[in-house]
């Protein structure tokens, strides 16, 4: 196998002339450079050099090595100038998947905080819900997935264990009813309270996830409308066609016209995390999202 130090060592024997100005030239002693040369050729199967006099001449292989060696080298060394600048920050690139609520909550401060602390970094959003969204991870399609589950379910235990999770914050889900409703003026109230209303239901999992604690309080909810989209949800609930339970986190860049948030007992949440593959965690662009994405949810 031909190595990049071995081509240096060749590069600089047919510009000097010489082992020994070689060795010079490369801060290393002739003995050395006598011994990469021979390994060297050992590598190549042919002579790369032919001794007259005091010079060392290139055979025809040779002069093939040297030509072809400055294109390499100089590839390798914009290859590592490069690496070097992800390596610290100064460049790179980062693919960031999320849920919509997180993406006009968590993600523009995380995001902002980023490029002002790493200008150089490149980074890409794009939408989707879980689990959706932990798909693409897990095929290559991003490297940070801003994710989101309910607890207590046991057929989803173990679903993000080969990946690397970092929890952000526990999401409550609250409860929004029209203006003028029976209990607008609630301070709290249970699912069961809200049996017999129409429902207004959101993102496939958080549709289960309300039949889910619905069940368990004795009643199957009654669902008229389900939209992905938080906006019309509240919009229908604001128009009086029906009840809702969001995350605080759907509520917090909307304004709810026309209808009252109200505390639902016992409390159920959902668990924000930011999802990457352990290889990428190491990557500083990675890391230094995670990192942002962290402090953006402890504000």
């Amino acid at each position: 196998m031909i190595e990049a130090r071995h081509l240096r060592v060749l590069r600089a024997v047919a510009t000097t002339g010489s082992f020994s100005a070689a060795a010079r030239a490369l801060g290393c002693t002739q003995p050395a450079v006598s011994q990469q040369m021979k390994a060297l050729e050992g590598s190549a199967g042919t002579p790369l050099l032919i001794r007259t006099g005091r010079e060392m001449r290139l055979t025809q292989a040779g002069e093939v090595l040297v030509r072809h060696a400055s294109g390499i080298l100089a590839g390798l060394t914009a290859a590592e100038e490069e690496i070097a600048a992800i390596a610290g920050l100064r460049a790179g690139r980062v693919r960031l998947v999320s849920f919509p609520s997180g993406s006009s909550t968590l993600v523009p401060t995380a995001l902002a905080a980023l490029r002002a602390a790493h200008p150089g970094t490149q980074v890409s959003l794009v939408e989707a819900e879980p689990p959706r969204s932990v798909e693409m991870l897990r095929e290559g399609d991003c490297d940070v997935a801003l994710a989101f589950r309910y607890g207590g379910a046991a057929e989803r235990e173990g679903e993000w264990d080969d990946l690397i999770v970092r929890p952000l914050l526990s999401d409550r889900l609250v409860g929004l009813v029209p203006e003028g409703h029976r209990l607008a003026e609630a301070g709290s109230v249970t699912i069961r309270d809200l049996a017999e209303e129409p429902w207004i239901a959101g993102c496939p999992r958080c549709r289960r996830q309300l039949v889910e604690v619905c069940e368990e309080a004795g009643f199957t909810p009654r669902i008229d409308f389900a939209t992905d989209d938080y906006p019309a949800v509240i919009g229908l609930v604001g128009a009086g066609l029906g009840v809702a339970v969001l995350p605080e986190l759907a509520l917090e860049s909307v304004r709810p016209k026309g209808t009252r948030t109200v505390t639902v007992e016992p409390p159920v949440a959902r668990e924000i995390v930011a999802l990457t593959l352990p290889d990428l965690s190491q990557v500083p662009t990675v890391a230094a999202t995670l990192e942002q994405l962290t402090l953006a949810a402890s504000r």
